[in-house]
């Protein structure tokens, strides 16, 4: 395979710190998946078996898994569970061979980012690890928005965190002040405070730090 691609502008000056891992049995598609990838600057780790990848530490990097779905022993499916089970979210591009579509159907439905049919076109299975990166990009991203947003309400006092979870599922200053048998005045108090150790710059922007830390349910489309 001859590939003359070239990263995206969203990728072009980290490529590096993006890694695929590639996991199939057959040694010559391993290694052509592989020198695709690698032929584009990004960082490539090979596993011939599912077992050997979870018996690997996995990336602390922006990553994705291009997995053969019928592998020997443990399958790309049943790796997918695994992980799965295991909290862990690293996208999935599945490889399938014109025998697989009951298993990539299975596989899509269990949240598989893509699968692509051997045999495959550069251009295919590159833009499909390219989004399956991005993905994970956001992904990560959002995990640390979140870690942060638990960190500022762990700074709230408990009053704090009380007025600012009832605020945030849309009763009025009066209506937390009897709830909590406090004052509406400071009611407001506990208001301002949160949103300035939150860093909120909007009562909005509040409610929304509420529904990602699961204060407050999410609206229905």
């Amino acid at each position: 395979m001859e590939a003359t691609y070239r990263f995206s502008e969203w990728t072009e000056d980290a490529a590096n710190e993006f890694l695929v891992l590639v996991v199939d049995d057959d040694p010559a598609v391993r290694e052509a998946v592989s020198g695709l990838f690698a032929s584009i600057g990004l960082r490539v780790v090979q596993h011939t078996t599912a077992e050997a990848l979870l018996a690997a530490p996995m990336p602390d990097q922006p990553s994705c898994i291009v997995l053969d779905i019928s592998l020997d022993g443990l399958s790309g499916l049943d790796l997918q569970a695994r992980l799965r089970e295991d909290g862990i979210e690293t996208p999935i591009v599945f490889l399938s061979g014109v025998g697989d579509v009951p298993m990539t159907v299975a596989a899509m439905k269990a949240g598989a980012i893509n699968f692509i049919a051997k045999p495959f076109r550069d251009q295919e299975l590159i833009d499909a690890v390219f989004e399956a990166l991005h993905l994970d990009v956001q992904r990560r991203a959002e995990l640390q928005r979140t870690a942060a947003l638990r960190i500022g309400f762990a700074s709230l006092t408990p009053r704090e965190r009380d007025a600012m979870t009832l605020l945030a599922r849309g009763l009025s200053n009066k209506q937390v002040a009897d709830m909590l048998d406090i004052s509406p005045a400071t009611v407001k108090t506990y208001r301002a405070q949160t949103m300035k150790k939150m860093q909120a710059r909007s009562f909005a922007e509040l409610v929304t730090m509420a529904r990602a830390l699961g204060l407050v349910a999410a609206e229905a489309d």
